[in-house]
């Protein structure tokens, strides 16, 4: 190994130590999907001993096998720490009697994400800080089920959670201070930029994005220009790192129409899904987990 290569480990490896001093030292995830598997990637490369617990032992073993392959790709990459945190899966709740931060990862249905919170509360400690990973939901509708609001707020990452660099801090009425602030040096310690929004339909990142995928499925509808081209529109004329109809595809169809739904319900008629998007999930084209959307995807 050359000296170059060596500075540059051992000055990751320095960092990283000082990264997994910020995060908690047990961090528990209910639902290990590929939203909660990234989630916990994120921890354990931070340091933290995570927990991911799922609805039976077969979903519990199936998210053990996204978090490792996971870890692997990092590796691959360099990414990987020494110290990187050790990871249990299981469906016992109580996992997370000693974890100081537990993030609900279900997905976005609001029964699913009130029954896990319900679980989650039930499990945990007086001092642990409760979040959802929800990406449109009310986090005011979701903290009323609770015992303890305060010690609750929103944690939206983004999808692949490895890959993204940001995660939103959506903030309720009755958030502590104290639990926002200790979630953006969370963010922060697992090497992602918080943005801190307060809890209104959509927060930013979903309202902005679904109103730009929303209108780029209409001009698909439409026959304006193919999938490729609005994509590369955006792409080079606005500098977007990736065109609304291929981000639609990794988010999931599936999740985007949901989020819509939503928004519908808020605001209206601007968030109408286009009977395209709607169409294509009734069919089961979901995107890259299903091997097809508004693309042809040959990995998923």
């Amino acid at each position: 190994m050359s000296l170059p290569e060596t500075t540059s480990r051992n000055r990751a490896t320095a960092a990283a130590a000082r990264l997994a001093a910020s995060v908690p030292a047990v961090v528990g995830v209910l639902g290990g999907g590929r939203m909660g598997a990234g989630i916990a990637h994120a921890f354990l490369l931070a340091g933290a001993r995570v927990h991911v617990v799922e609805r039976d032992a077969d979903a519990a073993a199936a998210a053990r096998d996204r978090v490792e392959t996971a870890l692997a790709r990092s590796a691959e990459r360099g990414l990987q720490i020494p110290d990187a945190g050790t990871l249990t899966t299981g469906v016992d709740a109580e996992a997370f009697a000693e974890a100081g931060l537990v993030i609900e990862a279900v997905p976005e249905d609001r029964d699913l994400k009130l029954d896990a919170l319900a679980r989650i509360e039930g499990a945990v400690r007086n001092g642990a800080v409760v979040a959802s990973n929800t990406s449109s939901l009310s986090i005011d509708a979701l903290a009323a089920s609770l015992v303890r609001p305060d010690r609750f707020l929103g944690l939206h990452f983004f999808n692949p959670v490895p890959a993204s660099a940001l995660v939103e801090v959506v903030v309720g009425d009755r958030t502590a201070p104290r639990v926002v602030d200790v979630a953006n040096r969370w963010v922060e310690a697992i090497g992602k930029t918080a943005v801190v929004v307060r809890d209104a339909p959509g927060f930013a990142s979903s309202r902005l994005g679904v109103a730009l995928g929303l209108e780029a499925i209409r001009m698909l509808e439409e026959s304006v220009a193919s999938a490729h081209d609005i994509d590369t529109a955006m792409e080079l004329g606005y500098r977007h790192p990736m065109g609304p109809l291929r981000t639609t595809d990794i988010v999931g169809l599936d999740v985007r129409l949901g989020i819509a739904e939503e928004l519908e319900r808020a605001f209206g008629a601007r968030f109408t899904p286009p009977a395209l998007l709607r169409e294509l999930v009734a069919q089961g084209h979901l995107g890259r987990k299903t091997g097809r959307g508004f693309y042809e995807w040959s990995e998923r």
